[in-house]
């Protein structure tokens, strides 16, 4: 079985989003906009760092899916995609994490 990835479910949201399907959560997110899509990623953000405080690894798995795919929702209703996310983590790795966010803070 071919590994599952970022890309294979952000071309899936990217299908779902205008199917008019009355069942799709996609769908359903993309209709309202980027306000309620940002709410249930900020949602499922919260839930996920309650789950890793509690030291729940089941529920950390789950909820760490679903800010994963709220998150991808985010930026497919923003017209971002995956992709330069990846190439913005990309030019990081260079770098340590401390003089990364340093340079990040002298740009505004």
């Amino acid at each position: 079985m071919a590994e599952f990835s970022l890309s294979d479910l952000e071309k899936i949201i990217r299908e779902r989003a205008h199917s008019g399907d009355p069942d799709s959560w996609t769908a359903k997110l993309f209709a309202r906009g980027i306000d309620k899509a940002a709410q249930k990623l900020g949602e499922e953000a919260v839930e996920t760092v309650i789950a890793a405080v509690r030291n729940d690894k089941k529920a950390l798995v789950s909820e760490s899916a679903d800010l994963i795919y709220h998150w991808l929702v985010v930026l497919g209703i923003a017209g971002v995609p995956l992709s330069d996310v990846l190439k913005e983590l990309e030019t990081r790795t260079g770098r340590s994490g401390i003089a990364e966010k340093a340079s990040r803070q002298d740009r505004g």
